[in-house]
Parts: C-alpha cells; structure tokens; sequence
C-alpha cells in the first residue's frame, strides 16, 4: 500500500534503469586495464627499492665483519687479506652479488689500541628490472672500524 501523498510510478521507470544499468557494463574491466600497468610499474619499484635496501644492510654487515677480522689479525699485511676473505664471505653468505667488490683497509693504526677501518664498495646490478628508468647499476659503500685489542701483541 502506497501513501496518498506519492504519486505512483510510471509504467517505463524500471526498463529505464536497466537501460542505465546496461550502459556501464564494461566499465570496470576498462579501469582494470588502464590501471594494471601503473600497479606493474609500481611493483617493480618497490622490488628495486627493496633490493638496493637490502644490499646496503649487507654490505653494512660485511663491511663490520671486515673490520673486525683485520683487527684480530697479527700483521697489518694479514689484517688486508682478512678483511678482503671476510668481506667476501659476508656478501656470499647473504647472496649479495657484486659485479664489483672492492675492499679498502687502512691499517695506519694497527698498534695495541689503535684502530683499523674498512671500506667495503659494491656495484650492485639493477638492469635485470625491466621497465624503468634507474641506472643499470649502483655502487654502495659502507665503512666500519674496529679497535685492535690493547692486551695483545703485535709483532
């Protein structure tokens, strides 16, 4: 039962809104279309964002580990080759792979309480992310130091 006050409906008002209705079929998979590309693009930044993050945790980590293996070394000669081995092992343990590792050491401290600091450089490659515009490489350095212990020789 219909109040007195409304009029009652006309007899073409529901093939109209299925006319209406009909008129947007499509509608979504067109905004899908459209949108799924800048998703894709999207992704993969996140993915390259997250690789070169990634990396520099590693190359933080090796480069500690570098620090700390030429400070327990006997030999500033020795301390440049562990720091090196050390370094190496670090980004292979983590799959961190390097088109170019360099690892500097500056032993002009290694005495009793001194210092030894190491600089760990890694050409992390970008170029197997298709689709944007970043550089096919990029290089992350990271330095750390590490005191030589004070109650041990040094020959």
């Amino acid at each position: 039962m219909t109040p007195p006050d409304v009029p009652p409906e006309p007899a073409g008002t529901k093939t109209s809104a299925r006319r209406r209705g009909s008129e947007e079929t499509g509608a979504v998979a067109t905004e899908l279309v459209l949108v799924t590309p800048l998703l894709i693009v999207l992704l993969v930044f996140v993915v390259a964002l997250g690789r070169l993050a990634g990396a520099r945790i590693n190359v933080d980590g090796a480069a500690a580990q570098a620090a700390r293996a030429a400070s327990i070394a006997s030999t500033p000669s020795e301390a440049a080759a562990a720091a090196h081995e050390s370094a190496t092992a670090a980004l292979g343990s983590d799959h961190v792979t390097c088109a170019a590792l360099h690892v500097s050491v500056d032993t002009a401290g290694f005495a009793p309480g001194g210092q030894v600091t190491v600089t760990v450089s890694c050409v992390v490659s970008l170029a197997d992310l298709a689709g944007l515009r970043l550089p096919a490489s990029t290089q992350i350095t990271s330095t750390a130091s590490s005191v030589v212990d004070v109650y041990r020789a040094v020959p």
